[in-house]
């Protein structure tokens, strides 16, 4: 079957990265309005006008929104449900990497900084979108209430090797697992359905700038294809778990990784 997406679709750190390939590539494929989410005005306002360029019948709309504050999480998702009536899919993407450090010489605000967004940016968007969503009709066994799909990482399942130390990004994208377990369980019944993506390298401008810094080269060449993934790579998985296709899939953690962690 060809995947589809219909209706709006929220996602955050849609202004780059794996959140912009994933709005335009549900642009191409059935979404009819796009809720854009980033800290980054500037990038939000060059993604939205690309996407109306190429797909003049999606409707986009952006909103500067810190995915870690609690009230900026709530009026974005306000903004969006008063503007298209409801969310239909829920993207959780944004997150930062932070600097590679070892625990015994990581202050706690590195921690903290990460932490916050990476983790706690996750859960409030997904507690925002679950309570739209059980305001929502089903649409059918397939459909549903709504889908979320939270970004996690391939060390979000297992953690880096050796030198590569980034243990508050690690205890962050295992969260993100867990929390994705939990809450797909327990509003399963509900016809809301959760499901977490775990990538591998991807070539982002984060993952660029770390590449052309020398510290992520040695993992880099670990990974078995040899390359790291395009942007559309995980936006095409993205697009599978948020359609009809993965209707049976509930609490799952799809690594897309290029054999990294076998």
């Amino acid at each position: 079957m060809a995947f589809q997406v219909k209706g709006t679709a929220f996602i955050t750190g849609g202004g780059s990265g794996i959140g912009k390939a994933t709005a335009i590539t549900f642009a191409e494929n059935g979404i009819s309005a796009l809720a854009l989410v980033d800290l980054n005005l500037i990038v939000l306002e060059v993604t939205r006008n690309e996407i109306k360029a190429r797909y003049p019948h999606v409707q986009v709309e952006i909103f500067q929104t810190n995915v870690a504050e609690e009230e900026s999480v709530e009026a974005a998702i306000g903004k969006t449900v008063e503007l298209f009536g409801s969310i239909d899919v829920g993207i959780n993407c944004a997150g930062i990497s932070g600097t590679p450090t070892p625990t015994h010489l990581m202050s706690f605000s590195e921690w903290q900084k990460v932490i916050d967004v990476n983790q706690t940016g996750v859960w409030l968007c997904q507690r925002a979108l679950i309570r739209q969503m059980l305001k929502q009709e089903s649409k059918g066994i397939r459909e549903g209430r709504g889908v979320i799909v939270n970004v996690s990482s391939m060390f979000g399942v297992g953690g880096p090797p050796g030198p590569f130390s980034i243990p508050h990004y690690t205890a962050a994208k295992h969260a993100v697992v867990g929390v994705t377990k939990m809450d797909a369980k327990a509003y399963a019944r509900d016809g809301i359905r959760i499901n977490a993506i775990c990538p591998g390298f991807v070539d982002t401008p984060i993952i660029s700038q770390q590449i052309k810094s020398g510290s992520m080269n040695p993992q880099f060449e670990m990974t078995p294809i040899g390359r790291s993934a395009q942007v559309e790579e995980i936006s095409d998985a993205l697009l599978f778990l948020s359609s009809p296709g993965s209707s049976y899939m509930y609490g799952a953690s799809l690594v897309v990784d290029g054999g990294y962690t076998v």
